[in-house]
């Protein structure tokens, strides 16, 4: 079973967290606020999104790359795949 499915309650309280600071961003900008509240806000959202990333990420190391039965083209293209997505997002 996928990790996502077995923490999804856990995953989808974070996603709404983060959608709840993502509307209050617009809210902020919609009102004008000052600049360094939106700055706090973007800050925090960014925060928000790297703890959701870590968590699914060690979820997906821990349990899909660690199998002991997948062969080695299978852990090197899961390799590839993992770095891939870790390249995209650290851009």
């Amino acid at each position: 079973m996928s990790h996502t499915v077995s923490d999804k309650k856990r995953l989808q309280a974070r996603v709404r967290r983060i959608e709840g600071q993502v509307q209050a961003l617009g809210k902020a900008l919609d009102s004008e606020a000052e600049c360094m509240t939106v700055l706090q806000q973007i800050a925090s959202i960014r925060g928000a999104v790297n703890g959701l990333m870590l968590q699914v990420l060690e979820g997906h190391i821990s349990g899909h790359m660690s199998d002991p039965d997948a062969s080695v083209q299978q852990r090197e293209a899961d390799t590839e795949q993992l770095l891939e997505v870790l390249r995209s997002y650290l851009k």
